[in-house]
């Protein structure tokens, strides 16, 4: 009975944090009936409904999200403790989950993990690219990456990146026939390109600070994007203004493709981190690489 629930438990995770059990067959490597007899079998033992199943979701009700925050944790440690054991062997081996931005990850993590990976052929990393502020621990990842100021609470974290500024910047042929903008103030008669963020909904704010003022603008145009690398071709399209990070646009700055303007109000800030779980144990690999993206300034 104790093997038949720990499986079935196992089956119940993978479906409640993938929310899917299409997603949650092809991670565990079963058909998608299987896997629904198995958490039909689960239920019926329980006397529960731990799914809210429709044709277009799945999420855990009470009773199932009650056994993830109770079950989950425990199920957590053993795979780690047993990823553990992989110091015993000559190689460092396992899998590592990381959230990040595509900017983190062209910038930060790519560059890191490429002699990384090459000198640790056992270990696997899968990096996702989400501008969500997910939960990391419900999503199954190790770790996330976020700028300091954004870490959640409750989460160890680690600088992996210098501290970073964004830019205003436009094309020159943007700027033909336009006055370019000496306040934030200004930017209200400019075409500016707005970036949507999926955990808020709303556009993002423009954040200005200088000589201890602080100023927020909310800016319009005719695109919106959700990445700030579309953000980057509009600029060097002349679609108008684009707020991106400094590091993204310092080459196209450098070669005269764009034009950045307001850097006097372009403060730095704290740059990008690596985060995880306060009660997490690291495996061998996560330690290895935690310590590889680790910033040395």
């Amino acid at each position: 009975m104790l093997r038949e629930n720990a499986n079935d438990l196992l089956a119940f995770l993978a479906v409640a944090r993938e929310r899917s059990f299409t997603k949650a067959a092809g991670k565990l490597g079963v058909s998608q009936s299987a896997l629904s007899h198995t958490i039909r079998g689960l239920e019926a033992r329980l006397g529960l409904r731990l799914l809210t199943r429709t044709t277009r979701s799945v999420s855990p009700t009470e009773a199932g999200r009650r056994l993830m925050e109770t079950v989950g944790p425990h199920f957590e440690e053993i795979e780690i403790e047993l990823a553990a054991l992989s110091d015993l062997r000559d190689r460092p081996a396992g899998n590592i989950r990381i959230n990040a931005m595509d900017h983190a990850l062209e910038f930060i993590l790519w560059p890191v993990l490429k002699p990384f990976l090459a000198k640790y052929p056992d270990i696997s990393v899968e990096v996702c690219c989400d501008y969500s502020f997910v939960d990391i621990a419900a999503q199954g990842f190790d770790a996330g990456v976020r700028l300091g100021e954004d870490v959640a609470q409750g989460m160890i974290a680690t600088r992996i990146g210098p501290d970073m500024r964004m830019l205003v910047v436009g094309s020159p042929a943007y700027f033909v026939g336009r006055s370019k903008p000496v306040s934030p103030r200004d930017l209200t008669e400019h075409q500016c390109n707005n970036l949507r963020l999926p955990t808020q909904g709303g556009l993002y704010t423009w954040e200005f600070n200088k000589d201890q003022e602080s100023l927020n603008v909310r800016v319009s145009g005719q695109v919106t994007f959700n990445g700030v690398y579309q953000l980057l071709n509009a600029a060097l399209d002349g679609f108008g203004l684009s707020y991106i990070p400094e590091d993204l646009v310092a080459p196209h700055i450098a070669a005269g493709r764009l034009v950045p303007v307001l850097e006097d109000w372009c403060a730095p800030f704290a740059g990008f981190h690596l985060y995880y779980p306060s009660r997490r144990q690291a495996s061998p690999a996560f330690a290895l690489l935690l310590e590889a993206l680790r910033y040395r300034g």
